[in-house]
């Protein structure tokens, strides 16, 4: 099967030339001295300075740790460097703990921005202007990705792992029917998806179940909304509180999520339905025979979840597109995601330092990509390294991005993005509140 990137592949072009053109602009407005650092502003964590012996600490095991530790062997060997990871799945709680205690690693890397921020503003981590080429990194980097780690002008962190959630999934059915896959704008996809309707096949296979978190699939609808019917700048000023949560702007976005999924036949299953569906088993009445639904936004991980027999058989079994601007909206192809951000807690330590260029440059995780289930977050990856069709496409839609925005619910603090986002949705997609009462309630529960 053809995974079609959208038409924004086609300004891949430009979208490189604009990048290179606006190199300067994106220059840390702070910068320092590259370097090993020392004196004042140096984070003085970690284990002890020059003795070959990097601690890393980490959210992910299992397979993807291997896969990390694949990644690096190389790069011991030349180095003389040895990097030694531990994980936990309670990765917030311990790094908190760990800084308390004086026992921080040399490098820790954060799945969500949060904590990180958070112990930027300790003083207990790095900036990376200071051991870092800033503007080549970013030169290669996804348009936006440092953002996520920038505090008071400075940036922190840097990436050493992508997700992808801005992406429209579909059968083989699908493409049997000779409909477009490939969408200009997200009014396309909704006129496409009532002629679908009116044929008796929902076009959105969606699922929101998850037990204690059920509904935070739905936060990422509204994300993906916001960002490409007002832009970046309202989606930072939003996810930060600058504007309330219940800006009329947030409300619309509720409200066109009602017109996407919640119309009479617009989603498999209905308002009931997509409650009651386990977000990793939404697609599979998709690969029912017939489908009973086409369409689904998710992201990159969720592959894992499709039944076997997909999964052996992906490039042939799925199709993949992006999720499209929104017309009138911002301008450009917006992409919603997510990463591990790699930080520094030991800036005096120049083998940390060596570790932090590699885990962030355009040459790690080769090995990791050829295992599965790894997207670097470079433009300049070599996209050989993926083992099928489908995750290169992912790639692909990822690096011809206009701006890369990180999940909004994980930059918010947790009793919104982890708490009341979650319920609100539930509440939005049962009826039970309006688009207006749900952002009211949400704005309600902010911290103060």
């Amino acid at each position: 099967m053809s995974h079609s990137q959208g038409r924004v592949g086609l300004l891949a072009a430009v979208t490189v030339a604009m990048s290179l053109t606006l190199t300067g602009c994106l220059q840390d407005p702070n910068p320092r001295a590259g370097g090993a650092g020392g004196g004042e502003g140096v984070a003085q964590g970690g284990s002890t300075d020059g003795d070959k012996v990097v601690t890393v600490l980490g959210a992910f095991g299992g397979d993807e740790a291997v896969g990390f530790r694949e990644s690096l062997k190389k790069f011991e060997a030349e180095s003389g460097i040895k990097v030694e990871y531990n994980n936990s799945t309670d990765f917030t709680t311990i790094i908190k703990a760990r800084v308390r205690s004086g026992d921080t690693p040399d490098i820790a890397m954060f799945p969500q921005p949060g904590g990180l921020i958070e112990l930027v503003k300790e003083n207990q981590i790095q900036a990376i202007d200071t051991y870092l080429d800033y503007d080549e990194i970013n030169s290669t980097l996804i348009p936006g990705f440092l953002d996520a780690a920038r505090v008071n002008g400075r940036v922190y962190g840097a990436p050493m792992r992508m997700a992808v959630k801005s992406i429209v999934w579909y059968p083989a059915a699908y493409e049997a029917t000779g409909k477009p896959t490939e969408f200009t704008s997200v009014q396309e996809m909704q006129q496409i998806g009532a002629e679908i309707a009116t044929e008796g096949t929902a076009p959105w296979c969606v699922g929101f179940e998850s037990g204690p978190g059920t509904g935070w699939p739905g936060t990422d609808w509204i994300e993906e909304l916001v960002l490409r019917m007002w832009g970046p700048d309202v989606y930072d000023q939003w996810t930060s509180h600058k504007i309330p949560f219940n800006d009329e702007r947030i409300v619309a976005a509720f409200e066109e999520m009602d017109k996407l999924l919640l119309t009479d036949g617009a989603s498999w299953g209905g308002s009931r339905g997509i409650l009651a569906t386990a977000f990793g088993d939404a697609m599979n009445p998709a690969f029912e025979t017939p489908a009973k639904c086409y369409w689904m936004r998710q992201g990159n991980f969720i592959s894992g979840f499709f039944p076997t027999t997909i999964q052996s058989n992906l490039d042939a079994e799925v199709g993949t597109t992006v999720f499209p601007p929104y017309e009138g909206g911002f301008a450009g192809q917006p992409i919603l995601g997510g990463g591990d951000i790699a930080a520094l807690f030991n800036g005096d330590d120049p083998d940390a330092i060596e570790v932090m260029k590699f885990l962030t440059s355009d040459q790690f995780g080769g090995e990791w990509a050829q295992m599965g289930g790894w997207l670097s977050p470079h433009k300049t990856f070599d996209a050989a390294n993926y083992p099928d069709e489908t995750t290169r496409s992912i790639a692909e839609m990822a690096a011809n991005a206009d701006v890369f925005r990180y999940d909004g619910s994980d930059l918010m603090p947790n009793a919104v993005g982890g708490g009341s986002f979650w319920s609100g949705m539930v509440d939005f997609t049962s009826g039970a509140k309006t688009a207006q009462q749900v952002a009211d309630d949400i704005e309600k529960s902010w911290p103060q």
